[in-house]
């Protein structure tokens, strides 16, 4: 993975210029921030000053920057006293942003699996958004275990292998022209009823052999479903880039809180999520 991220970390007082709440207290928070929104890439993430009141910031996946209109986009779910008090800035207020942060995915493949399941969505937004002017073929599947920050919508893409009614999308991405499906356990019209890595594996059986060996899976979500997402790229002897998610103190790589076991030719190490990744090779960490 490159490294050279290191040298861009930018400090901006970023404005508030959109934040809208959804179902089970998720919010998408709008910043101005060119400096970040010239620099990110899918899989980085900015530490955000939520508030005064709470002085260790909080790391926030980057969903979306638009490099020419100066923005970037954050989907964040209330989980502790640091993201309840995010929830509570309003428009016009300014956050104190740190960030563009850490390793971002590589694209290699042909057809990038793009896998994201509850605020680990953000990453795969991003990658679609990346990818859907280039010659990467990108399929989404997105997972969540309650209502998505998003309406979902029936899907004009005919995917071949997936079960009968699976036909949920984010509008966004059919908007872009990319295809996505939903997961979910919860019984949610016109999603997949079980996991995301079920899902996947339907599209992928789907496949010919010869259009399988152009696959490579990306994916972001709690440590369980990554888990699986590597045994489902090991069953298909896929490359698989996962996106971790830590508790983090400095985000820089001072602390050293966010290490990981990583499992390199050399034999293991500790790496820091913050810097070293939070994109490690999927095979290396599970």
């Amino acid at each position: 993975m490159d490294r050279s991220h290191r040298a861009t970390i930018l400090l901006e007082e970023a404005e508030i210029i959109a934040h809208e709440r959804f179902a089970a207290d998720q919010f998408v928070l709008r910043l101005t921030a060119p400096a970040c929104a010239k620099r990110a890439s899918p899989g980085q993430f900015a530490h955000l000053m939520v508030d005064s009141l709470c002085p260790l910031r909080r790391p926030i996946s980057i969903m979306r920057a638009a490099p020419d209109a100066g923005w970037v986009d954050f989907l964040y779910k209330i989980v502790g006293e640091g993201t309840r008090l995010l929830a509570r800035r309003r428009v016009g207020e300014r956050v104190d942003l740190l960030g563009p942060i850490g390793v971002a995915f590589e694209f290699q493949a042909k057809r990038a699996l793009l896998i994201g399941g509850g605020v680990g969505m953000p990453p795969m937004i991003f990658a679609a958004d990346a990818l859907r002017s280039g010659e990467i073929q990108p399929f989404v599947v997105l997972g969540s275990e309650v209502p998505f920050p998003f309406d979902p919508q029936p899907s004009q893409f005919l995917l071949p292998g997936l079960p009968e009614g699976v036909i949920a999308t984010m509008p966004l991405l059919e908007d872009w022209g990319i295809p996505c499906r939903l997961a979910s356990l919860q019984g949610y019209a016109g999603c997949h009823q079980g996991y995301v890595t079920d899902l996947a594996r339907h599209w992928l059986e789907a496949l010919s052999a010869a259009e399988r060996t152009e696959v490579g899976i990306y994916a972001c979500g709690p440590h369980p479903m990554l888990q699986a997402v590597v045994r489902l790229a090991r069953a298909f002897d896929l490359p698989c880039q996962v996106s971790l998610e830590e508790f983090m103190a400095c985000a820089v790589g001072g602390c050293a809180g966010c290490v990981v076991e990583v499992h390199t030719a050399d034999g293991p190490t500790m790496q820091r999520v913050c810097v070293d990744g939070p994109v490690f090779d999927g095979y290396q960490v599970f």
